[in-house]
């Protein structure tokens, strides 16, 4: 991994991100008496981004209100390397966060703080654009197989021009729980007494990467109104009897009085992510990569990215 510039452990107000990487936890949690159920599943859609990078957008703009504080969720992969070699040039974000989560390939990161990052199989990358920034990301390999999740995070208002803010995490770094039959790498958030690399006071993010042994159960406790959902990468799950197909973003209920969620490992096993977070309940304008509150805050900053202030 190769980082400069703000890839120390100092973050924007109000954040902490973790240091080092914390042995298994040992921690244990009640049973659950309530958990959730499936409130409804939605298909991916087929997309491209970037220089024709294709890729699935699990949560697209229709679903934000819904699972606020998260914006868009997009799963990329594929072992043709047409479909990733242009990768994604220089572009803009300002107001909100990205977490990039790469499961194969080596993905380079180079933006306009001046951070440069390697993301390989198994590490993080976390990256607040605040005020803004401009970056790119270029993929390091000319064949083989990409593959990936892009998280959006929105910002609070009082957050939205803070100082960028970014941070690789290899899998060294990354946190983890081990269970009976089940090992959960704590991103963000806090899980069975672990507690994740990065986190966040407002939007309370929860992100776990869920490895379940055949046939294994893993319960985890969430806030009723905490926004939440599963998405299944390999193997077959379960989450309250529902069976979870690949592609789709299983939309947890948010039932007054839920006490968390149970998944529950096919006879093959299961990879997924576990995603949940405080919503915000603030207006959203969004305009591309420009996630403000207000029309004029985003006017603003179509005006800033065009005349070159957006990244100073």
């Amino acid at each position: 991994m190769d980082t400069t510039a703000t890839t120390a452990s100092t973050s924007p107000a109000g954040f902490t991100a973790a240091s080092a990487a914390q042995a298994p936890g040992t921690g244990t949690t009640p049973p659950l008496t309530a958990p959730r159920r499936i409130e409804r599943l939605v298909a991916g859609q087929a997309t491209s981004d970037g220089a024709g990078v294709r890729l699935t957008r699990l949560l697209t703009h229709d679903l934000q209100r819904r699972l606020d504080p998260f914006l868009m969720l997009d799963l990329f992969g594929t072992d043709n390397p047409g479909d990733y070699i242009g990768g994604f040039p220089d572009h803009p974000h300002r107001g909100f966060e990205t977490i990039t989560f790469m499961l194969q390939g080596r993905m380079r990161h180079r933006d306009s703080v001046g951070n440069v990052g390697l993301l390989a199989p198994g590490s993080v990358q976390w990256m607040t654009a605040g005020r803004g920034v401009i970056h790119s990301e270029m993929p390091e390999q000319q064949d083989g197989a990409m593959e990936g999740f892009q998280l959006w995070l929105n910002l609070p208002a009082a957050d939205k021009l803070c100082p960028p803010w970014y941070r690789d995490l290899a899998p060294q770094d990354l946190p983890r729980w081990q269970g009976d039959g089940v090992a959960a790498t704590v991103i963000a958030g806090r899980s069975h007494g672990v507690e994740g690399a990065v986190q966040r006071p407002r939007t309370e993010p929860l992100y776990l990467d869920l490895a379940l042994d055949a046939g294994a159960a893993f319960e985890q406790p969430l806030p009723a109104a905490h926004n939440a959902f599963v998405v299944l990468y390999r193997g077959t799950l379960q989450v309250g009897g529902q069976a979870v197909p690949r592609g789709h973003l299983a939309i947890l209920a948010n039932t007054p009085g839920s006490d968390g969620v149970r998944i529950d490992a096919g006879a093959d096993g299961a990879r997924a992510i576990l995603v949940a977070g405080a919503p915000l309940g603030e207006p959203i304008a969004q305009y591309g990569p420009f996630v403000m509150n207000t029309q004029d805050e985003l006017s603003q900053a179509v005006r800033d990215f065009q005349s070159g202030r957006l990244a100073t």
